[in-house]
């Protein structure tokens, strides 16, 4: 059995079809972990659900914030956006079916690893002051309250920056905002590991006494996951932790990537959108 990781999808269905045969996958023998955001921005999100979902116990995902925003927009009064290519999902046969499996998703995902490290997929990232049994429990109670009776209350609210900073103290919506923007928005973060979103490209656009979440140091060591930030281009300079980008921009004329996780291996197949 092998696994392989998978960067963010974005609707870049022909190209996971592309990647999967080049990897000679199979759901049968082999494991699919993916790093969320299998919808918006590209052209077929509802392929892309329906191929994911379709694989069963052979393919992990994490949620991501395109993936929270169509739940939002289907199921929380949220809005489409000008650039949002939702439309084919929210119209379809199966919407509900694949709304369901999606909101049943989790944010972060960890198993043993090679020697003593665990492996640890999120979104965006992992931040440095949380152990790993902070951080599980901190997705377990976004994910246990994106599932109950008041999903579409927290989903209608998600929105917005603040707080910036976690603090123990945090409840409500409060509290929730900032994991979800922790778990599937995180880039720059500050020494206090607060949060900065008006930067979200590459390392030089980072505002002063701002840096990437993983170039600061943690206590332990897991191999950390992630994706969301095309950027960096599969690249993180300057880490302090053991991690891996594995969004490389397909939906932005990049390539879409996948890691196996026994030998750290990279494929890659290239874009086939166009953008100016």
């Amino acid at each position: 059995m092998t696994t392989y990781a998978i960067g963010d999808l974005h609707g870049c269905h022909a190209e996971f079809v592309e990647l999967l045969g080049r990897l000679d996958f199979d759901p049968r023998r082999d494991r699919l972990w993916l790093t969320g955001d299998l919808v918006n921005r590209g052209p077929e999100s509802l392929a892309c659900l329906r191929e994911v979902m379709a694989l069963g116990e052979a393919a992990v995902t994490v949620l991501g914030n395109h993936d929270m925003h169509l739940l939002a927009v289907a199921r929380g009064g949220g809005s489409p956006r000008a650039k949002d290519t939702l439309a084919a999902t929210l119209a379809a046969r199966d919407r509900e079916t694949l709304l369901d499996w999606l909101q049943t998703r989790p944010f972060m995902v960890q198993e043993d690893g090679p020697g003593e490290r665990e492996i640890v997929m999120t979104h965006a990232g992992l931040p440095p002051r949380w152990s790993l049994h902070a951080a599980a429990e901190r997705a377990g109670e976004l994910q246990s309250r994106l599932g109950g009776e008041r999903a579409g209350e927290f989903l209608e609210r998600m929105y917005g920056n603040e707080p910036a900073c976690w603090r123990d103290d945090l409840e409500g919506i409060d509290r929730l905002r900032h994991l979800i923007n922790v778990f599937t928005r995180m880039r720059f973060i500050d020494a206090e590991g607060c949060l900065e979103f008006a930067a979200k490209e590459g390392l030089d656009s980072a505002p002063a006494g701002f840096a990437p979440w993983f170039q600061y140091p943690r206590d332990d060591d897991p191999w950390l996951l992630f994706g969301h930030w095309a950027a960096l281009q599969g690249e993180t300079p300057e880490r302090r932790v053991c991690v891996e980008a594995l969004d490389t921009g397909c939906v932005w004329g990049g390539e879409l990537t996948a890691m196996n996780l026994a030998s750290g291996e990279r494929f890659s197949v290239p874009s086939r959108q166009r953008h100016d």
